[in-house]
């Protein structure tokens, strides 16, 4: 759950910041555009339809506006001037690169008098009232418009009856030739009723927009136009003069536009395929890694899964993941513990293989020899039984039976190791006196006529003759029996065996001591695994070899501990302790 939910985030994250930034780019790039169309729509219409962008892109608080500064550089550079005035007649911006010098305040009259007339001394004025904010903001620019001012002394100049006198036509048309002009006079149905100038089209009616759009949006067309209307008279007087050169005129819709789409496009589209490589890249190498963990644990290679340049590629120098391996932190380290577990278990099979076959080659050894006597002694008896005396013959029928009685020894281990391995703890346990058993197990020994060379004690005081314990009584007959064969059969004649008993640690003991040989490290470190190694090799039949490993066990299936202390020439001792839940 802690992996899909970091994989969950991770993905979730990744697409909010992708689409936080294609939202950005679109964002930017719509703003970018508009822009541009307001400046060239500006650039082109000045000032016919600037005032109204100007008004749009300002914002203005309190007595604080912000022009964006394309806009003033744009005023600046066809020498006009604007002023933001509030409602108490105040100007609280203004941008005036012309020597002029303006108010800056202005009363009521001052005010009607420009929205009425249009002009401010020799400057055209368009003004415009926003009224979006709490209080009205009056917008004013100005432009110079010699043109329009050209046309009126004309105008007044040349005009007989409506249209240019015959006198003044030749003058008149000179003075259009230097700006490549021509003037159109209209009639009030709008028909060319006379044309001067160097180029004179066709005679054209001129629709009412025509004239409109001509007039307020000229960068459309392939000609700009002034025109002038006297009050009292019913003909127009429209000049008609060619864009400046480098104006585009008649440009294909959007066609810049396009062109920045196209680009952002790739943009968009490049940074896609290097994010999509980048992805491919990070998510493609744990993949690989753990290809090639499969590879080798295919192989049954555990302990190279992990090699030293996967652990390099990982796992930094303090032992922490990689950051590009932290999305799949729980994985990897599942599997690199699943890699160590199989390591160990492919190390403890080939083990327990080896004690396999070490086992059962000393369990083959062990029957082999008993079997040879046995054998050899039955071809004697098959050959010629009379040649022998009655004496060699019980000598043989008694060494047949005690080595019938080793190998059934033998078996009987093998039995019980099996049990104590698959059973565990034995179902019949009660409740025994832990000192009553030791002294009968120990009043075997000295009564056994055989043991005259050996000394046995018996330690437990009146103290501890009340040591109650909960076991199976045969298996710890069979516990002490052992340590106690094994103390005598390893150590040479006049050796003493002290058994002693009583509490430790609140826990209940017993201790099997000698004074003989003792061990050596090795010795001591191996006593309880001869079960594992191999049965004892020696040519007795004192003995099956597995007792400490059968001790051992028993110990273990009563929840105990059993520890050794030997020195060579210092003689051993082996403890045996309960757990205090034993009582």
């Amino acid at each position: 759950m802690k992996l899909q939910r970091r994989l969950s985030f991770h993905f979730i994250y990744q697409m909010i910041i992708y689409s936080a930034l294609m939202l950005i780019i679109t964002i930017v790039l719509l703003f970018t555009i508009l822009n541009r169309m307001t400046l060239e729509e500006m650039k082109y219409n000045f000032a016919a339809g600037a005032l109204d962008t100007i008004v749009s892109a300002t914002y203005v608080s309190g007595n604080k506006a912000e022009v964006p500064k394309s806009v003033e550089e744009l005023i600046e550079k066809r020498n006009a001037w604007l002023q933001i005035i509030n409602q108490e007649g105040e100007v609280i911006h203004s941008i005036n690169p012309t020597s002029l010098s303006l108010p800056e305040a202005y009363s009521t009259a001052q005010l009607l008098t420009i929205q009425n007339t249009n002009k401010y001394r020799h400057y055209a004025v368009d003004t415009k009232l926003d009224l979006t904010y709490s209080k009205p903001v009056l917008f004013m620019v100005g432009y110079e418009s010699p043109r329009f001012e050209q046309l009126a002394s004309w105008y007044e100049a040349y005009m007989e009856n409506g249209i240019v006198g015959e006198a003044y036509q030749e003058g008149l048309r000179l003075k259009l030739q230097e700006t490549d002009s021509f003037l159109t006079v209209l009639n009030a149905a709008g028909e060319s009723i006379q044309t001067i100038g160097v180029k004179p089209p066709a005679s054209h009616k001129y629709e009412p927009l025509e004239i409109i759009g001509m007039h307020q949006s000229p960068g459309h067309y392939d000609n700009s136009i002034i025109v002038y209307q006297h009050d009292e008279a019913s003909t127009t007087w429209i000049v008609h003069t060619p864009n400046e050169p480098g104006n585009i005129v008649k440009r294909p819709l959007f066609e810049d536009e396009v062109r920045i789409f196209i680009v952002v496009g790739l943009f968009i589209l490049i940074f896609a395929l290097l994010i999509s490589i980048w992805h491919g890249y990070r998510y493609s190498r744990p993949l690989l890694l753990f290809a090639g963990w499969f590879e080798r644990m295919e192989n049954g290679r555990y302990d190279e899964v992990l090699t030293d340049r996967d652990k390099r590629k990982v796992f930094r120098k303090s032992g922490k993941l990689r950051m590009r391996y932290k999305l799949l932190k729980e994985v990897i380290q599942s599997f690199y513990r699943m890699a160590e577990k199989l390591a160990q278990t492919e190390k403890e099979r080939s083990r327990l293989e080896q004690l396999r076959e070490e086992w059962m080659s000393g369990i083959s050894h062990d029957l082999r020899t008993p079997l040879s006597t046995i054998q050899g002694y039955g071809y004697i008896l098959e050959s010629n039984s009379s040649e022998w005396s009655q004496e060699e013959l019980r000598e043989m029928g008694r060494m047949i039976r005690e080595k019938g009685d080793y190998m059934l020894e033998l078996i009987t281990d093998f039995s019980l190791i099996s049990k104590l391995k698959q059973q565990g703890m034995p179902v019949d346990r009660r409740e025994l006196e832990l000192s009553e058993l030791l002294r009968q197990s120990v009043l075997k020994y000295v009564n056994d006529a055989t043991l005259t060379d050996v000394d046995f004690r018996f330690e437990c005081g009146e103290d501890e003759r009340s040591i109650p314990i909960m076991g199976n009584p045969n298996w710890l007959r069979r516990l002490i029996d052992n340590l106690l064969s094994n103390a005598v059969k390893h150590n040479a004649p006049g050796v003493t065996v002290t058994v002693s008993c009583g509490m430790m640690n609140d826990e209940p003991y017993f201790s099997v001591a000698d004074n003989g040989r003792g061990m050596d490290e090795e010795t001591q470190s191996k006593l309880f695994e001869r079960y594992y190694r191999g049965t004892s090799t020696e040519e007795t039949t004192a003995g099956s070899g597995l007792g400490m490993s059968i001790a051992r066990m028993i110990v273990e299936a009563h929840n105990g501990r059993i520890q050794v202390m030997s020195e060579l020439g210092s003689g051993t001792t082996i403890t045996v302790q309960f757990s205090a839940q034993q009582k």
